[in-house]
């Protein structure tokens, strides 16, 4: 019989120490810490990440991979669907780094999930007051993480903002915004620049003042403040009647891009409170329905133009704003290009604010053109009283909070757009803090005269002109995604995942998903030498990719 010598025992005792020491090391290892240069790559060629709300912080939506094309879209298969289990639809955008997703949930519910099969790795649930005292406009959702080193950060829907550790979900530090009970809460996805966390609120149909804060990643301490109503003395205050600026909203739930080189920040404002009265607040009503430009480092306006003076329809300027380089008249220009819900259509020089193309997508019959002052030469008859008038777009707007997205190689804006009227009423309001504050309301047309319907338009931002559309039976609430291989994936109002061919705007593929890709668009990523997509949809997620069969290369 073999019997181990004491050397022998000896031996396997160190290597077996030595062992449970590497592999005690490697499970201590921190993971791979996301970078302030991360974040300034975008979306790598790889496609190996997908790090911020709009893949990068030109906001473009527009991914690099190919494998996924024309000719094999039709034979994407799912490969792991993910159940929420709570109240509620997705409006997430999720992240990627090293093979997990992060995801954001309605009722500030997180998950950490295994990208390659779709398990849980860990849950966050907020502990929030009852929802009946909850104030979120149009539902209690969020709309994702923004990262950085080994930290998540997260907005709540009881105005708080939250540093969450990667590996764990355990909360690292938690900061209030505002007072939730006075109407304010936040459900944007924060945006990581340099050190700081750029965060807004929501509230604008609550008698809010809207604010943009920058918060320090490490400790939670607010560096900055931006007042999207000025207060007295500061320019712009006169544009608000008496003390109107104090409960004017202009809240912003939609997140901003990022200019590296110019270290601006641009963000869309949402509409002064109370909606539709205008004697309420007579004047311009700065920074309402505007595009802000302001220092990433401070906080101070750079400049601002303001796409509806004094709006009456409710038409927030929270919509995405895409970042470009274009050649426009053989001059090369930094532009900022913006499809806003009062129905026009704008590229603006994203250095100092000044119209380039200003012109309607969709059917306005409030204003037909954009003057040379950059103001809407605004048409008569279309001021909301008690009687009613029936105006196009309607509250909704032309699009909305859904992002658009861009294709740098066909210089091509995507964004769904939505054909649909409204008669507005308005009537005086008394103010109740924490109360809604509209001052009217707007009622939805849909008759055989004025149908209601949509389309996915692709817009060249040089002119404005429109190459093709892809039509709706109804208006479409779904953002879009565009690849390198010429795809745009988005989603209708009945629940079909879409893939649309972007150079031609026909179709050629879809699935039925069971409820409607809303508020938001899928992302795209490599997993294991396949290109996956994400959809949010619902209460799932379903990650779709491409049978072994199915891979051949882009004709194009």
């Amino acid at each position: 019989m073999f019997r181990p010598t004491s050397a022998r025992v000896a031996i396997a005792v160190f290597g077996a120490a030595a062992c449970m020491a590497t592999l005690a090391a490697q499970q201590s290892v921190p993971p791979p810490l996301v970078t302030a240069q991360d974040l300034l790559s975008g979306l790598p060629s790889d496609g190996s990440r997908w790090l911020m709300f709009g893949g990068g912080y030109t906001n473009q939506r527009h991914s690099p991979l190919t494998q996924i094309t024309p000719e094999n879209v039709n034979r994407l298969v799912p490969q792991w669907v993910f159940q929420t289990d709570t109240a509620g639809r997705f409006e997430t955008t999720p992240l990627l780094r090293d093979n997990v997703l992060y995801v954001t949930g309605p009722l500030n519910v997180a998950w950490a999930i295994d990208a390659r099969t779709g398990r849980q790795i860990w849950q966050y649930k907020r502990e929030l007051p009852p929802t009946g005292s909850l104030t979120a406009c149009c539902g209690l959702v969020n709309r994702g993480f923004g990262v950085l080193g080994d930290r998540l950060f997260m907005t709540t829907l009881d105005a708080h903002l939250l540093s969450l550790n990667m590996k764990t979900g355990a909360v690292v530090w938690d900061t209030t915004l505002e007072d939730y009970s006075k109407g304010y809460a936040s459900t944007i996805a924060p945006l990581v620049v340099k050190d700081k966390v750029i965060v807004g609120v929501a509230g604008g149909e609550y008698g809010i003042r809207g604010f943009i804060d920058a918060y320090d990643a490490k400790t939670g301490d607010r560096a900055w403040r931006f007042y999207t109503i000025p207060g007295p003395g500061e320019p712009g205050n006169d544009t608000w009647t008496g003390d109107s600026w104090q409960r004017g909203g202009a809240g912003v739930w939609v997140t901003g891009a990022y200019d590296p080189e110019l270290n601006l920040l641009y963000y869309g404002i949402g509409n002064p409170g109370p909606d539709y009265h205008s004697e309420s607040r007579t004047g311009d009503n700065l920074y309402s329905d505007s595009l802000v430009a302001l220092d990433a480092d401070t906080g101070r306006p750079r400049w601002h133009y303001q796409f509806t003076p004094h709006d009456l329809h409710d038409w927030d300027a929270t919509e995405v704003p895409i970042l470009a380089d274009l050649t426009i008249a053989g001059q090369p220009r930094k532009v900022v290009m913006f499809a806003n819900r009062n129905g026009f259509f704008y590229t603006l020089d994203r250095t100092n604010g000044k119209l380039i193309v200003g012109k309607p997508y969709v059917v306005t019959t409030w204003a037909k053109e954009i003057g040379t002052d950059g103001r809407p030469v605004i048409l008569p008859g279309y001021v909301p009283d008690e009687k009613g008038s029936l105006t196009c777009p309607d509250p909704t707007g032309a699009t909305n909070f859904w992002p658009a997205s861009y294709d740098p190689a066909q210089h091509l804006f995507f964004v769904n757009a939505r054909e649909v009227c409204a008669t507005f009423y308005a009537w005086k309001q008394e103010y109740v803090p924490g109360e809604r504050y509209t001052g009217g309301a707007g009622q939805r047309t849909n008759s055989p005269d004025n149908r209601a319907w949509g389309a996915l338009r692709a817009i060249d931002p040089t002119t404005g002109e429109r190459k093709w559309e892809f039509p709706y039976i109804s208006p479409s609430t779904s953002g879009v995604l565009t690849t390198a291989s010429g795809l745009a994936f988005t989603g209708d109002a009945e629940g079909n995942f879409l893939a649309i061919d972007s150079h031609t705007g026909k179709l050629l593929w879809h699935f039925q998903m069971g409820s409607a890709l809303h508020g938001t668009s899928p992302i795209t990523y490599m997993l294991d030498g396949r290109q996956q997509i994400l959809v949010p949809s619902g209460t799932t997620l379903t990650a779709w990719g491409l049978s072994d069969i199915a891979r051949v290369p882009s004709t194009r």
